[in-house]
């Protein structure tokens, strides 16, 4: 059910949530992530009723947005990520939606990311409006639904200490997964009867270019490969020098 109150005018009320916001948040999550660019729900009526009934137990923080008795808006900040915003339709462009990531740089005066779906160009624009910047795009395939989507962040008050941050934790991820390629490498490279540069796979390596080149499409296969050939280059030299 829409919620009751049509006033625009009428005023909104900001406040972390309790238990007995839950129904009203769930009912403002199907009736918003069912509008036009968002992807089709994959989950069960039950499991979406589950999910936003454990709401209040995921690490992070729950907000809501409220007009006179009803909830209109909420969302769900965890450390620097807004992993949850949603207003619903029936009360669209009277100022919750503006009201609710204005409540996010707020908490979050350092700055914080999310993650939009491409399709969803109204809620890209609106994220644009209010300053945020659109940092990459993928295919999507790292996230359940597997749309194509953007990540966005709002900079905060230090934007170059922000996206530092930002670029510290990438550069952690990619120290892990350069350690696991090489290991890898190794192990194959044990179990070929041709090692080395000499062994090669160069139509393998270009399958694997293409690969990445569907989930990366900003980068694209050129750049991917030159990366890619680094890396398996020194892989293979790496292994070379444990050999010996």
């Amino acid at each position: 059910m829409p919620p009751t109150d049509p006033d625009p005018g009428a005023e909104l009320t900001l406040r972390p949530a309790v238990a007995e916001d839950l129904g009203a948040v769930h009912e403002v999550y199907v009736a918003a992530s069912a509008g036009l660019g968002q992807p089709a729900e994959d989950r069960s009526v039950t499991e979406v009723r589950a999910w936003t009934s454990r709401l209040l137990d995921r690490p992070g923080e729950l907000w809501v947005a409220a007009g006179s008795d009803d909830v209109i808006g909420f969302l769900h900040l965890d450390g620097d990520w807004l992993d949850q915003i949603f207003v619903h339709p029936a009360r669209r462009d009277r100022g919750v939606g503006s009201a609710l990531i204005d409540l996010a740089k707020g908490l979050r005066p350092q700055g914080f990311g999310l993650r939009v779906h491409q399709a969803n160009t109204r809620a890209r624009d609106f994220y644009l409006r209010h300053g945020l910047t659109e940092l990459e795009r993928t295919d999507g395939s790292s996230y359940r639904d597997g749309s194509p989507d953007a990540q966005m962040a709002w900079l905060g008050e230090d934007p170059q200490a922000y996206l530092r941050r930002r670029i510290d934790e990438v550069d952690a991820e990619v120290a892990v997964l350069l350690a696991r390629r090489v290991a890898l490498t190794a192990a194959v490279q044990e179990r070929k009867e041709v090692g080395g540069l000499a062994g090669r796979d160069l139509r393998r390596e270009q399958e694997i270019v293409e690969r990445m080149a569907r989930r990366v499409p900003d980068l694209g296969a050129d750049r991917i490969a030159r990366v890619m050939h680094t890396v398996i280059e020194e892989s293979l030299a790496a292994w070379e020098e444990r050999a010996e």
